[in-house]
């Protein structure tokens, strides 16, 4: 639980309240009637995003430069059920989440979409493309992992904090893991450095800060698969097995210096048809490596036109 308590710090903003519906933001009624906050922006080939978290609403990637791929892309910016400013719901499931992109996607009346993810958004994403591939042009994977809170990362998070705190690594047997990475991040908040694990500026943590100041939230979502994980098991187990059986274009964009999801985890995907973009920088690509990451989805989409 510690390791998961961590995840929250590092990826869901403590901000728990509504704020007021901004301009071009819309709603519509999932089939079991909860109120789901979606927007569309730009011109081009349709593309659903599916935000991380679990829980992140979907501001801080169009704010933080995702609105630039409006420029060729028709963006339509979705906040999960319990999350942003869509209603809460007593079902989180797995199938849930992808059925409101589904319902999302009739309601526009749109064939076929491009579907862009970010971090734990991978799992949603890959499970929509299973279901739907029909519907499913391509498959946009920024700094996914389908395997939350998995051992080869946590390993991986426990040496580069151990290398941040100048102390030497050891061998920590897989029990153990989440007690130890949650000693080292205490550590490292002392230290005030533990946003490392996303990015090695600073500054990127408070431009994150100030747009989730600016659009609060519910976190619903992510905190009923963070505080009961047993209750959703779907969300734990590793779903990459599940890549070789998915016939859609794949675009995996991964951050060589991504301690959030690890550099490696993205190796272990399958899928017959995908392209790995590889760019150095940490788990906000969107961000601070803005050109190259808009540059890679542009390029894979023009090809599929």
């Amino acid at each position: 639980m510690k390791a998961i308590q961590l995840f929250i710090f590092l990826v869901l903003s403590v901000t728990t309240i509504f704020a007021q519906n901004n301009s071009g933001e819309k709603f519509f009624e999932s089939s079991d009637h909860v109120k789901i906050n979606y927007k569309v922006s730009g011109k081009g080939e349709a593309c659903i995003y599916v935000p991380g978290g679990p829980g992140q609403g979907y501001p801080s990637f169009e704010l933080l430069g995702g609105s630039s791929l409006e420029k060729k892309m028709k963006m339509i910016y979705m906040d999960q059920r319990g999350s942003g400013q869509s209603g809460t719901s007593d079902n989180y499931h797995l199938e849930a989440m992808v059925q409101d992109i589904e319902e999302l996607r009739q309601h526009l009346k749109i064939d076929k979409v491009f579907l862009l993810a970010h971090s734990f958004g991978g799992i949603i994403a890959t499970h929509y493309a299973k279901k739907y591939p029909q519907h499913t042009k391509g498959l946009i994977l920024a700094n996914i992992t389908l395997h939350f809170l998995n051992n080869e990362s946590l390993k991986e998070q426990i040496e580069y904090g151990n290398s941040l705190l100048q102390q030497p690594n050891k061998a920590i047997p897989d029990d153990s893991l989440s007690t130890e990475l949650s000693k080292i991040s205490a550590a490292l908040r002392k230290k005030r450095i533990g946003y490392k694990f996303l990015t090695e500026d600073i500054e990127t943590i408070k431009h994150t800060d100030k747009i989730d100041s600016l659009h609060p939230r519910i976190i619903d979502f992510g905190m009923a698969v963070i505080s009961k994980p047993k209750d959703y098991p779907e969300y734990y187990t590793d779903h990459a097995p599940l890549t070789k059986d998915i016939h859609v274009p794949v675009l995996i964009i991964t951050g060589k210096k991504d301690k959030a999801v690890g550099t490696q985890h993205y190796k272990t995907f399958k899928f017959p048809d995908q392209k790995v973009v590889s760019i150095d920088g940490g788990h906000l690509l969107y961000y601070e490596r803005n050109k190259e990451f808009v540059n890679a989805v542009w390029n894979f989409v023009q090809k599929l036109h």
